[in-house]
Order: structure tokens, then C-alpha cells, then sequence
């Protein structure tokens, strides 16, 4: 897929949350550091394809034995690395009859906000769950992102009904570009994905989302048209709070 992106002129390829391994804790493979194997499989991937590539995220050596750090990667074409994000909010949820997941009981949550300058644009990093809570993206806005992106594995029954408006809703209220990579279909256990991976320009307009399928999305990001918004409609100069 990231050979497809390139191939589409995409400068930048963002993949979803917990692209090395989505099941069964019991299965998962050993958490690994920052410079490990799949540091090192997606630096190799950005420097044989000349892009910046977003890793999505994965399990990162925790703090303690039990508990992982749920981690974005993002390299430069050349391969270094240019900055990492460990998701700060923990997917801690008991829906009757549908849901009982508790991330911080295998996940410590990061602490720090990271803006990353990504191809001379500075752009904010999240994670899914991060995705509910606005005042994050505020801050990132306000450090200077013009890009939020959003690797997700957001499940079936909240993605029908919350997936596109929560993003949507980041990119107008921050006036930024929103790239959200989601996970799609069955994943153990008894753990279906939503999918539906779409770009979002600042005004709240859907440039490009993928179908139920497993697949890319391509768009252009014109920055100009955020200066523009952010001229017209100057709500994050107005703001007061």
C-alpha cells in the first residue's frame, strides 16, 4: 500500500492505529523500542520510497512489564526519524451488552503533545481515542499545526454515528487539514473495525474517503485554501479562552 501511495504521487502516507499487530493481547508479539524492527522496517520503507511515512502506531516498550505505550512513528524520505507521540488518552469504555475494553490495563498513556514539522508543515499527532477529546487538538492548533492527523482503530458501533463528525468537527474548529487512517473489518476478539479513512480540508469539507474496503485515499492538501479560511473566518484569532 505504501508502494501504491508513492506510485500516486502521495508525499505523505499516514497508516492506521496499531499497524503491527491488532488481536488477542494474548498473542501479541513482544512490545519493542523506539529504534526496533518495525522502527526500522518503516524507515527502510520511507527512504527506498522517497516519502514521509507515518506509521500509524504500535506497541512500544512500556514503563512497566504489563503495560505497553501505544506509539506513532513518522520518517523523513531519507529514513531518520523526525518525531514520535504516545497516545495520551486511554480507551476506557463499559457500553452494556456491546463493550468492555480497558486500554490502560495494558497501555500507559503518553504525556507530552507533539507538532511536527512534516514536509516544511507543522502537524499536530493524535491517536483514536484522543480523537473525543477537543482540547487537545486546540493546543495543537495553537502550537502552530495546520495538519491533524488521526491513525484510528475506531470501533463498529460508535464509528456509524461518530467517526466523520468528530472529524470533521476537529478540522473546522481548529481550521486545519484532518488525515485519519482507520482500521477496517474483524479483529479478535469479537472486535469489528469501522474503517472509512477519509482527508478533511478546514472548512469541514471531505476531500477523499476510502470505501469498506481495505485500500488508499489520495487527496492534494492546498494550503493556501487554509489561509484563506483562516482570513475569512478568523475564529482561532478570535478566540478568548
Amino acid at each position: 500500500m505504501l508502494e501504491r501511495a508513492a506510485a500516486g504521487g502521495a508525499q505523505l502516507a499516514v497508516l492506521p492505529e496499531y499497524v503491527d499487530f491488532l488481536g488477542r493481547a494474548a498473542d501479541a508479539p513482544e512490545p519493542e523500542a523506539i529504534d526496533g524492527e518495525f522502527a526500522e522496517f518503516f524507515a527502510a520503507a520511507a527512504r527506498e520510497l522517497g516519502i514521509w511515512v507515518h506509521a500509524g502506531s504500535f506497541h512500544e516498550t512500556g514503563p512497566e512489564e504489563n503495560r505497553t505505550f501505544n506509539t506513532t512513528l513518522v520518517f523523513r524520505p531519507g529514513g531518520s526519524l523526525a518525531a514520535s507521540y504516545r497516545k495520551i488518552h486511554l480507551y476506557d469504555v463499559e457500553i452494556a451488552g456491546r463493550v468492555s475494553y480497558q486500554e490502560s490495563r495494558t497501555v500507559a498513556p503518553g504525556k507530552e503533545t507533539v507538532v511536527a514539522e512534516i514536509n516544511g508543515v507543522p502537524t499536530g499527532l493524535s491517536i483514536c481515542y484522543d480523537l473525543r477529546f477537543p482540547e487537545l487538538y486546540r493546543r495543537l492548533a495553537i502550537e502552530g499545526a495546520k495538519i491533524l492527523v488521526v491513525p484510528a482503530a475506531f470501533m463498529l458501533h460508535t464509528g456509524r454515528d461518530h467517526w466523520e463528525v468528530l472529524l470533521r468537527a476537529r478540522a473546522i474548529e481548529n481550521q486545519c487539514f484532518v488525515l485519519a487512517a482507520g482500521q477496517i473489518g474483524d479483529h479478535e476478539p469479537g472486535r469489528t473495525c469501522f474503517g472509512r479513512s477519509m482527508i478533511i480540508d478546514p472548512w469541514g469539507t471531505v476531500l477523499a474517503q476510502a470505501p469498506d474496503t481495505e485500500g488508499i485515499v489520495i487527496a492534494d492538501l492546498d494550503l493556501g485554501r487554509l489561509d484563506t479560511v483562516r482570513e475569512e473566518l478568523p475564529s482561532l484569532a478570535n478566540r478568548r479562552l
